[in-house]
């Protein structure tokens, strides 16, 4: 707030997949008036407002860099002005993997790290000073080399430093890839003391836990969608319906669906409509016909799918559009849905029904289906209707509403309409197909009677796997409301 500039927190991989208790201090409520400031000149700018905002934007930055460069509580080289064969400069949860190695080697006393918590815009008196106290200079940080190439800047402001002996990605010691686990920053390490000739050098990694997790032969369990899952059911009937489509996806829990062979692309929020509208576009400038599936969730259709679905109308494309409609935005806390009336906070909002959205974007009645996945026979007629829409000659763009709510979190919704079912071992020949094409986590195969088997402790009961077996060999127990 003091130099009016919006701040971008980059945590790491590791943060962000990490929980931890935080003690707090006292929070202060911070309570303002709602006031505007008219500043046209900043806010709407024209091209030759633009230029002065340029110019002081550059000297905030500057003034910024200067602040920085007083922050020594939170950047500061471990060992101070101490000169030493290897330096390293490291930020963020990169720094912290990097205490733990040199501390576990006994070299907290030999190589000097300097510890940055502000990667931009760098200190950089700060850090050409220390590049000028090392030897080699080894910077480690998470993805993009923000600090590196601000480092190299510094160092040729620095009369006393040379660029030439900073490692990283520049230079290939660093991976410009992947992600920097410790086993990765522990053999970078390594071979900079080998490069600096500092002693004792880091014995090579032994790998012993990977040989120890390797002989215990676990199976590859691939990320999967949750059993009882509606989405699964979706893609399942979709690929039945229309088996050689071309399938495009979008962001959210139904990404998986790459698993049962039913995602053939996924790129951004709302790519699901308008990359098959790009297919769509392409084949019709070839004269082919080509069967086109896009499919996303209610939750991102709300979000990005909007202004692709009009698009996809108003360019005169003609594919199926399934919305996967869960009624909750699953994959990221579930939070409700416009179309549900409230706020996250649970505060009443105002409903914009789904369905009316889509009639709104311009799609005709006659092209919009509602069904429940779980019922698999009705959702591929559907879809086999949906695409024969788009065939017509009075037809157009056709979009299907897959409706079943998330049983993860409508599970008193779920528990009223469980389907309890068995497998006939008589039956089943064992030939995985129910394992393979549907993928559900409570399916498994006994190896000792090589038939399919039920995974009880998974299985939430939701019934479709009847539809899938080509045996017939999965049968309906009862039901809830039986």
């Amino acid at each position: 707030e003091k130099f009016e500039i919006p701040v971008i927190f980059r945590p790491a991989i590791r943060v962000c997949h990490a929980k931890q208790n935080v003690t707090l201090g006292k929070i202060t409520a911070i309570t303002r008036p709602a006031k505007f400031d008219r500043n046209p000149e900043r806010w709407a700018a024209t091209p030759k407002y633009r230029l002065i905002l340029h110019r002081e934007l550059n000297r905030k930055l500057e003034l910024i860099r200067n602040e920085f460069e007083k922050q020594t509580d939170k950047n500061y080289a471990t060992l101070g002005k101490k000169r030493t064969r290897l330096g390293i400069i490291a930020c963020g949860v990169s720094f912290a993997i990097v205490r733990d190695i040199l501390s576990d080697c006994n070299l907290t006393d030999k190589v000097n790290v300097l510890k940055i918590t502000t990667p931009y815009p760098l200190p950089i008196k700060l850090t050409g000073r220390f590049i000028s106290q090392c030897r080699q200079v080894l910077v480690i940080e998470e993805t993009e080399d923000v600090i590196e190439s601000q480092a190299r800047q510094a160092a040729s402001l620095q009369k006393s430093a040379d660029a030439q002996k900073i490692l990283g990605r520049y230079n290939n010691t660093v991976p410009r890839e992947g992600e920097l686990l410790p086993e990765v920053i522990y053999e970078i390490i390594r071979k900079a003391l080998k490069k600096s000739g500092l002693t004792p050098a880091l014995p090579k990694t032994d790998n012993k836990l990977a040989i120890l997790v390797g002989d215990l032969k676990l199976p590859v369990r691939r990320p999967t969608l949750c059993p009882g899952c509606p989405h699964r059911a979706s893609f399942y009937g979709i690929k039945k319906a229309l088996p050689n489509a071309i399938y495009s996806s979008d962001i959210g829990c139904y990404t998986l669906g790459i698993n049962l062979g039913a995602v053939d692309t996924c790129l951004d929020m709302g790519g699901g409509i308008t990359l098959a509208n790009g297919f769509y576009q392409a084949f019709k400038h070839n004269n082919q016909d080509m069967p086109i599936v896009g499919t996303i969730g209610d939750s991102t259709f709300y979000h990005a799918g909007i202004p692709a679905l009009v698009n996809a109308v108003y360019t005169g494309a003609r594919f199926v559009l399934v919305i996967l409609d869960n009624s909750i935005t699953a994959m990221t806390g579930m939070q409700p849905t416009p179309d549900l009336g409230s706020l996250a906070d649970g505060t009443k909002g105002q409903r914009v029904p789904l369905l009316e959205l889509v009639r709104g974007c311009g799609v005709p009645p006659e092209g919009i289906k509602e069904c429940d996945p779980y019922d698999v026979n009705s959702f591929i007629q559907l879809v086999k209707e949906a695409y024969n829409y788009t065939q017509s000659p009075n037809g157009g763009m056709a979009v299907v509403i897959a409706k079943h709510p998330c049983p993860l979190y409508y599970r008193e919704t779920h528990r009223k309409n469980r389907v309890e079912v068995m497998i006939r071992k008589e039956l089943c020949n064992g030939c995985r197909h129910c394992i393979k094409a549907f993928e559900c986590p409570a399916l498994v195969y006994d190896e000792e009677t090589r038939k399919a088997d039920i995974n009880r402790t998974f299985c939430t009961e939701c019934g479709v796997c009847v539809y899938v077996c080509k045996q017939k060999a999965i049968e309906t127990i009862k039901r809830s409301a039986d």
